[in-house]
């Protein structure tokens, strides 16, 4: 996803923003008046010398842990707040989704609203005119449109908001933790609708805890703490750190070494793990295997990480025959077996897969709570078996990432390219996957 296009749509420079907080502040004359001293407070240092620049079509995702500033950071760039100290510099019309629905009122009809929104937004009556029939589509409430907005559901109310949003031609889009608007439907149409403007050309920020949707969306991601930027790159490098780091704040792992993996998705979104303790097998034997440690800690390196309350104990791919092979056949089923062992008694563990070709294309990745399944690991010791049809695969040489992890998506165990599998298609298709597909002819 990279960006070539070289000019600096927004530049952050040395920007520096504190809060006064008080401990006890009077809410009357009368209180300020006879409880002075209750009016103590202390300057907090939000943000501390703050600089990035964004270039124009890039995506960037803001992370961190909350109160660290990152929607302070946001506010700042569409110009609610403004720096102490540093310079804020934007180019082009700029439409936040920060606080959706801001500048409603609730007796005026959603399609009132619609208007006076997107008026704020900068747009004119004319401009607002060629777009209201599409901003009405998109919400889905056509039929309440006329009605007025304190009338509507919460629901009903963030749709139409976004909707207003989204369709004003930003040259910037600033977006606040406000992605999950709606059903499950209407939340994938507003991600298509976003991917779409990214593909136009939109500078987009992004603040978010959902690292798996930063990793899909965004180019880069900055990583705030301490009021300053602790990490910036590619999320892929940048999560591992950050949820290592949030492991071991919020005292997850019962051991030494701090844990990390993306809760909400594949291990594929979670970025990098690491090499288990010293010597796994060279991935081309198809087969990982654990070293035995008497308290589950390991050495975390770029491709292994985790607490260690579990571990992945081997990972073996096994044909139609249950035979263990790093070449399975493209028109027979196969496995991915993985063992696992318990250190420590944990909750519910999600299990999860990522596929990747060699060129590091994402083929598939999913794990056990996106597809609903309970998976305790009741046993102290055990495998999950992840199960292919025959046919799914086209040649090529895949690497294999595995996780086990939270539901907060805290790892115990996670390991990037654990094993490495080739497939020989007789078929000359070409491409990352292969759909099922009939052909019809009619004269």
């Amino acid at each position: 996803m990279g960006n070539e296009n070289n000019e600096i749509v927004i530049s952050v420079k040395d920007v520096h923003k504190s809060f006064r907080l008080f401990f006890d502040k009077g809410s009357s004359l009368k209180e300020m008046l006879l409880f002075e001293k209750r009016r103590r407070y202390e300057n907090r240092d939000v943000l501390k010398g703050i600089s990035f620049d964004v270039k124009k079509g890039e995506a960037v995702g803001i992370i961190g842990h909350n109160g660290c500033g990152k929607s302070t950071m946001l506010k700042m760039l569409t110009r609610i707040m403004y720096p102490e100290s540093g310079s804020i510099t934007v180019q082009g019309r700029v439409s936040s989704l920060i606080e959706l629905g801001a500048g409603f009122h609730p007796d005026m009809s959603g399609r009132e609203n619609i208007y006076t929104n997107a008026a704020i937004f900068g747009l004119t009556k004319k401009e607002i005119d060629a777009r209201l029939q599409d901003i009405i589509d998109f919400s889905e409430i056509e039929e309440f449109i006329d009605n007025p907005v304190r009338t509507y559901s919460s629901g009903m109310y963030m749709r139409l908001a976004f909707s207003v949003a989204i369709n004003v031609d930003a040259d910037v889009l600033l977006i606040d933790e406000i992605l999950a608007v709606g059903d499950a439907s209407f939340q994938a149409k507003c991600l298509e609708r976003l991917r779409d403007i990214k593909e136009k050309g939109t500078t987009i920020v992004i603040v978010s805890h959902s690292l798996g949707q930063i990793e899909q969306f965004c180019d880069r991601s900055i990583w705030i703490d301490g009021g300053v930027i602790r990490k910036e790159g590619p999320p892929a490098m940048v999560h591992p750190e950050y949820m290592d780091y949030m492991s071991t704040k919020h005292g997850i792992s019962s051991v030494q070494e701090p844990k990390a993996g993306d809760a909400s998705a594949t291990p594929a979104e979670t970025a990098a793990p690491a090499a288990a303790t010293p010597a796994a097998p060279p991935p081309e034997t198809g087969v990982y295997r654990m070293e035995e440690t008497s308290d589950g800690v390991f050495e975390k390196t770029e491709n292994h990480w985790g607490n260690g309350d579990i571990r992945i104990t081997s990972i073996t791919v096994k044909d139609s025959g249950n035979n263990i092979t790093d070449r399975p056949a493209d028109n027979k089923p196969f496995s991915i077996v993985v063992g696992y062992k318990k250190f420590r008694p944990v909750n519910e563990v999600v299990v999860g897969f990522g596929i990747f070709r060699s060129d590091g294309i994402q083929c598939y990745g999913t794990n056990t709570d996106i597809d609903k399944l309970k998976t305790n690991l009741k046993s102290d010791e055990g495998t999950v078996e992840i199960h292919f049809p025959a046919g799914c695969f086209l040649t090529g040489k895949y690497n294999v990432d595995i996780a086990l992890h939270t539901q907060d998506g805290f790892a115990f165990d996670y390991i990037r390219k654990a094993i490495t599998f080739k497939v020989t298609s007789y078929v000359n298709d070409v491409g990352v996957l292969r759909l099922p597909h009939k052909w019809e002819f009619k004269g």
